[in-house]
C-alpha cells in the first residue's frame, strides 16, 4: 500500500517536474497584465477617439458659428429680437416694425417758469402719428448685416463655438440712426396746432322755464420748440418711442353767478303807460334764480359741462285790463306859488314849467328835474335873471328856474311821494314856505323823487294870474290825505359891514348887498285818514338857510 502511495506519487510529479505553486502564478500573472494593458489601451484610445470626436465637433461648432446664416441669439437692434434670423429675414422684420411703430406724444402742463407738474400718463397718448413720418427709412439690410457681421468677426475663431454655445456675445446692436430734420419740423408745427386750442368762455341762454350754463374751459399753448427737440432723440426711446411735451394754460375770462344774474334778471313790470304812445302797455313777466345755487354749481362743474337749473317766473299784481280803467284818475297833491320878478324871470319859469307838463312816471321810476328840463340855454329860449351864485345875486341864464322845482318837491309832499334829492335854497326864498323849497343848477343838485305808488303818475303844470300851478295825477289806493308843516328852529342875525368905495361922492353911501337872516327849519310830513286823524307825523328835512350880511358902500 505504501508503495502504491509512492508510485502514485511519482506518477504525478514526473521526472523533475516544475513546483507546482510557482507555476500557477507565473500563469496568472502572465494574463492579468495582458489585460490590464488591454483595457488601458482601450480606454485611452476612446479617449482619443472621443478628443478627436470633440475637437472636430467643437470646431465645427466653431465653423458653424462663424460660417452660419442665421445672426446669433439674443441679438436685437431697436428692441427688435433678430435671433435665429437670416439677413433678409431681419431686414423684413426690422421693416415691419419700422412700419407699424408710432410716435406717441404725451402733455404735461407748466406751472409757471422753469417748474412743471408731469401727468400720469393714461392709457392712450394725446396725439400719435407713424414713425415714417419723421422721414425715418433706414438701410434695413445693411443693419441686419451689421447685426449679423457683430459677433462672427472675432479673429478669435476657436472662441465662437464657446460665445456661442454660451450667449457671451454682443447682444444689443445700436446702428447710427437718425430722422429727418425737415420732416421733424413739419410735425413738430402740425403737433403744436393740433394740441392747442383757445379758451373758451362761459355761455349762457334760457327758455322760458330753464338757464342753461355752459362752463368755460382753459386754453392750451403747445409750444413748437420742444416738440422738435424731442423728436429729433425719440428714436432713442425704442421700442415705445414715447416722449413728454409740455404745454401751458391759457386762462378764460372769470365769469360769476353775480354778472349772470344781471344779464338775466328781468324784473317783474307791472302794466303801465308808454308816453310815447300815450296809452296803456301791457305788463312783463319776471325771471329770477338763485345766484348763490347758480354759483355752487358753477363751483363743482366740470370745464365745458353744461349746467341747468329752474328759473321763478314773477307775475304782474297789476295788469293792463286793471290800468287801463283807473290812470290818471286822481289828483294825488297840488301846490300852487306866486311868480314875480322881472321877465325875464317870469319867462324863465314858465319855459321850466313847460318841460316838465306832462311827464309821466311809472310805478318805481325816479324823475329827474334837471334830467327832463335839460341845460337852460338862450337857444332854448332862456333869459338871464336873477339868481344866487356863491352867495351873491347875479343875473344868469335861466334864473328862476327853481320855482317849478321848489313848487313840484311841494306838489310830492303832498302826494306822499318818496323824496330821492333835494338840497334847500342858500337864503329862504318868499314865494314858498320855509323848508319847502328845491333848489337845482345845471351841473349843481338836482331835484329828484320817485313814484311810490303801484300806478303811473302824471305831472300837470299850469301858469294861470301869476300863479305856477303843479299836479301830481294818478290813481288813490286809499282815502289818506297829507299835510306839510315846518317849525321854526333858529336864525342867525345879520350884520352890516362897510366898504369904502372912493368911486361915490364925498360923504354919500349905498347899499350894495341885500341883507339875509341866516334861519333853520325843520319839515313834516302829517297824514291823516279819511276820517281826519293824524296817522303819521314824520321829519321830512332839515333845512338850514345861510346869512347874508349887509353891505354898505361909502366915501366919508
Amino acid at each position: 500500500m505504501a508503495n502504491q502511495l509512492s508510485m502514485g506519487s511519482n506518477a504525478d510529479n514526473g521526472a523533475n517536474p516544475p513546483a507546482p505553486t510557482e507555476s500557477v502564478a507565473q500563469t496568472v500573472s502572465g494574463g492579468v497584465g495582458r489585460t490590464v494593458f488591454s483595457i488601458v489601451r482601450t480606454v485611452l484610445a476612446a479617449f482619443v477617439i472621443a478628443g478627436v470626436i470633440v475637437s472636430a465637433g467643437y470646431a465645427g461648432l466653431c465653423a458653424y458659428a462663424a460660417n452660419g446664416k442665421s445672426i446669433w441669439p439674443g441679438i436685437s437692434v431697436m428692441g427688435v429680437e433678430l435671433s435665429g434670423l437670416t439677413v433678409e429675414e431681419a431686414a423684413k422684420k426690422l421693416d415691419n416694425f419700422i412700419d407699424k411703430a408710432q410716435v406717441d406724444l404725451y402733455l404735461y402742463y407748466i406751472l409757471d417758469e422753469g417748474t412743471h407738474v408731469e401727468n400720469y400718463r393714461p392709457n392712450t397718448p394725446d396725439y400719435s402719428f407713424p414713425l415714417r413720418d419723421l422721414g425715418f427709412y433706414p438701410d434695413t439690410t445693411a443693419i441686419a448685416q451689421e447685426a449679423y457681421d457683430m459677433n462672427v468677426t472675432d479673429p478669435e475663431f476657436f472662441s465662437l463655438g464657446w460665445r456661442y454655445l454660451t450667449g457671451d456675445g454682443e447682444t444689443e446692436y445700436a446702428p447710427t440712426l437718425t430722422v429727418d430734420p425737415e420732416q421733424v419740423a413739419l410735425r413738430a408745427k402740425e403737433v403744436a396746432e393740433a394740441l392747442s386750442y383757445e379758451p373758451t368762455q362761459i355761455e349762457y341762454s334760457r327758455d322760458e322755464e330753464t338757464l342753461r350754463v355752459t362752463l368755460p374751459r382753459n386754453g392750451r399753448s403747445v409750444p413748437e420748440e420742444p416738440i422738435v427737440e424731442k423728436l429729433g432723440q425719440v428714436i432713442q426711446n425704442s421700442p415705445d418711442f414715447s416722449v413728454d411735451i409740455p404745454y401751458s394754460a391759457v386762462l378764460h375770462e372769470v365769469k360769476t353767478a353775480e354778472e349772470i344774474h344781471e344779464d338775466i334778471y328781468i324784473p317783474v313790470k307791472n302794466a303801465w303807460f308808454d308816453p310815447k304812445t300815450w296809452s296803456v302797455a301791457p305788463g312783463e313777466y319776471g325771471v329770477d334764480f338763485n345766484v348763490e345755487t347758480l354759483q355752487a354749481l358753477m363751483d363743482e362743474g366740470n370745464p365745458g359741462q353744461t349746467i341747468e337749473m329752474g328759473l321763478t317766473r314773477g307775475k304782474p299784481t297789476l295788469t293792463y285790463s286793471e290800468l287801463k280803467d283807473v290812470v290818471f284818475r286822481d289828483l294825488l297833491g297840488e301846490a300852487s306859488t306866486k311868480v314875480s320878478g322881472t321877465s325875464a324871470r317870469i319867462n324863465n319859469v314858465k319855459l321850466a314849467a313847460k318841460a316838465i307838463n306832462n311827464a309821466v312816471v311809472n310805478s318805481g321810476e325816479v324823475f329827474s328835474y334837471n334830467g327832463r328840463v335839460g341845460r337852460r340855454t338862450a337857444a332854448k329860449g332862456y333869459q338871464a335873471a336873477p339868481a344866487y351864485i356863491q352867495g351873491l345875486t347875479v343875473d344868469e341864464i335861466g334864473g328862476g328856474v327853481c320855482q317849478p322845482s321848489s313848487t313840484l318837491y311841494l306838489a310830492c309832499l303832498r302826494s306822499n311821494m318818496q323824496i330821492t334829492e333835494r338840497s334847500p335854497h342858500r337864503y329862504v326864498p318868499a314865494y314858498i314856505p320855509a323848508g319847502m323849497d328845491a333848489t337845482v343848477s345845471w351841473g349843481g343838485p338836482d331835484y329828484k323823487f320817485t313814484n311810490n305808488t303801484p300806478y303811473p303818475i302824471l305831472i300837470k303844470t299850469q301858469y294861470s294870474n301869476g300863479y305856477l300851478t303843479v299836479q301830481l295825477i294818478g290813481t288813490k289806493t286809499n282815502k289818506n290825505t297829507v299835510k306839510i308843516t315846518n317849525e321854526f328852529i333858529s336864525s342867525t342875525q345879520w350884520k352890516t359891514e362897510y366898504q369904502i368905495d372912493r368911486s361915490l361922492a364925498k360923504g354919500t353911501q349905498r347899499v350894495s348887498v341885500t341883507p339875509y337872516t341866516g334861519k333853520t327849519y325843520k319839515t313834516y310830513r302829517n297824514i291823516y285818514d279819511g276820517n281826519g286823524n293824524l296817522i303819521s307825523s314824520k321829519l321830512e328835512a332839515t333845512s338850514v338857510y345861510k346869512v347874508r350880511n349887509q353891505v354898505i358902500l361909502h366915501n366919508p
